[in-house]
């Protein structure tokens, strides 16, 4: 992806004990989610029980924020930082444009950059957690040292792999301003556990469309190099819940799954991607994913 010496988001906050350097952003202001909301969009086949025990104990100290007096966190910007506040601005672009030719207002998210553990308005959360974003809060989260962790446990390297995991997160956004979360928070009320893995699984793959959509407009600019597609096509296949669960426990439990196949996971990134439009992505009303 070319990225570096584009423009890069302020929306930013860190929360990694000074590793830093980019301004503290502004934050979202929320809508209150129960945590469970929070829970159904986590990414990448994370166990909720897990989570929820997290939640509970907390899994270790927070650190806390440290800034210099000119407000921006006090040690040197990585590249890594860089990267992520680039994707974040290209993100804040592509969905302010989609917005405005709706007519409507794209109210940006805060990216929240962490290290082992981090409050939310959705609760205390761990590394074991995930990429997730918070409709508490309209904030995604991200720990770093994840993106190692898609390249090595996921097998899915490269820079546009780690854009897919930060567009993606994105989607869930777009779904909270759209409605789409608070619709199927107040459908998984009194759902069997099966029957909400079945709404969270058309929910993670609105999210992968949207993320598609995103790269449209990235692939319009000219931004993308030759083997980002790919790139991001490989992390959507390795993320799928059946990849996750071979490499896990050796089998596959389909009814299990709450994010998507790896062969779904691909395709709707692909239709989002070829389509570039919202309307391809309505994931509730095929019968078919």
């Amino acid at each position: 992806m070319r990225w570096r010496g584009r423009r890069q988001s302020s929306n930013i906050e860190y929360r990694t004990g000074g590793r830093s350097s980019l301004p503290i952003g502004r934050a979202g202001g929320g809508i209150g989610f129960l945590i469970v909301a929070a829970i159904l969009f986590f990414v990448f086949g994370i166990n909720p029980m897990e989570l929820l025990r997290e939640v509970e104990t907390g899994p270790g100290q927070i650190a806390s924020e440290q800034r210099s007096p000119s407000g921006e966190i006090a040690s040197t910007r990585t590249e890594a930082d860089d990267f992520v506040a680039t994707v974040l601005a290209e993100t804040e672009d592509v969905w302010g444009g989609i917005f405005r030719e709706a007519g409507a207002d794209y109210p940006e998210p805060t990216l929240v950059l962490f290290n082992g553990s981090v409050r939310s308005a959705c609760g205390l959360s761990g590394r074991a957690a995930g990429p997730f974003y918070c409709p508490g809060d309209q904030k995604l989260y991200l720990d770093l040292s994840f993106f190692e962790e898609l390249k090595r446990r996921f097998r899915a390297p490269g820079d546009f792999a780690q854009a897919y995991v930060i567009a993606h997160e994105v989607g869930h956004h777009v779904q909270n301003l759209t409605g789409v979360l608070s619709k199927v928070n107040e459908m998984r009320q009194g759902m069997s556990e099966r029957a909400g893995n079945a709404l969270s699984v058309r929910v993670e793959l609105q999210a992968d469309c949207y993320a598609g959509i995103w790269a449209n407009r990235t692939r319009d600019k000219g931004l993308l190099e030759e083997g980002d597609l790919d790139e991001a096509l490989n992390a959507a296949t390795q993320i799928g819940d059946d990849m996750i669960q071979k490499r896990t426990q050796g089998y596959v439990v389909p009814e299990a799954f709450n994010h998507g196949s790896s062969d779904e996971r691909r395709r709707w990134f692909r239709q989002g991607y070829q389509s570039g439009h919202l309307d391809a992505c309505d994931t509730f009303s095929v019968s078919t994913l």
